[in-house]
């Protein structure tokens, strides 16, 4: 099982059966040319999560791909003529033999004057563990997390908030996300190290290139 960060949010998982990739958005790169894919994965409608001028060409070269979002981004998609299916939390897919429970509801609070919009976390297994990638939001899993895609920074997150999150799901490896806003994320990084709970390893995945778990 491996992963590959696209930058921000977008990440291709595959997990041994299946080749999943998540939140391919605007300020993510190098995810253009990919092919084989089982499913794309939208967490929520904002454009560094999803960018509905590429991913027209990423599904025509991934016909089989089936493309699963939040019930916020669906209206979008609809507009754009682009076939999806609604998922929402409570709901478990199967995906080439791979399944995927789906977690969450609410994007996190950006400012209380703006209005908060549906996100839905993923919980990926695979041949090594699960995978959770939460998407804009903090919600916590019912089940036990192996590797924890982590946000770093946003309009909506502080660092110590990540830290509880991190604290209070445990996982085996958490791997650092939605970091693109940064000029210099290895401050960051290093504050996860440091605080991270006691047996949770930090593994920064360099950008593009395959990450073994």
């Amino acid at each position: 099982m491996q992963i590959i960060h696209f930058r921000q949010s977008c990440v291709l998982v595959e997990t041994g059966t299946a080749r999943l990739l998540l939140d391919p958005g605007i300020y993510s790169a190098g995810y253009h040319e990919l092919t084989r894919l089982d499913a794309i994965l939208i967490t929520h409608q904002h454009p560094d999560h999803l960018d509905l001028q590429a991913l027209p060409a990423l599904l025509t070269a991934n016909p089989a791909a089936r493309l699963l979002v939040d019930s916020g981004s669906a209206p979008q998609l609809a507009e754009a003529g682009i076939a999806h299916e609604v998922v929402g939390p409570g709901h478990r897919v199967e995906l080439a033999g791979t399944g995927v429970e789906v977690i969450g509801g609410d994007h996190g609070v950006i400012h209380p004057d703006i209005p908060v919009v549906p996100n839905n976390g993923y919980l990926i297994e695979g041949d090594a563990g699960t995978i959770l990638h939460p998407g804009d939001s903090f919600a916590p899993p019912e089940h036990d997390v192996e590797v924890l895609l982590l946000p770093t920074a946003a309009p909506w997150l502080k660092l110590s908030e990540a830290v509880d999150y991190l604290r209070a799901i445990t996982p085996s490896l958490a791997v650092p996300i939605h970091q693109a806003i940064l000029a210099k994320p290895n401050k960051h990084y290093d504050l996860f190290r440091e605080l991270a709970p006691a047996g949770t390893d930090i593994r920064i995945a360099a950008h593009a290139e395959p990450l073994k778990l």
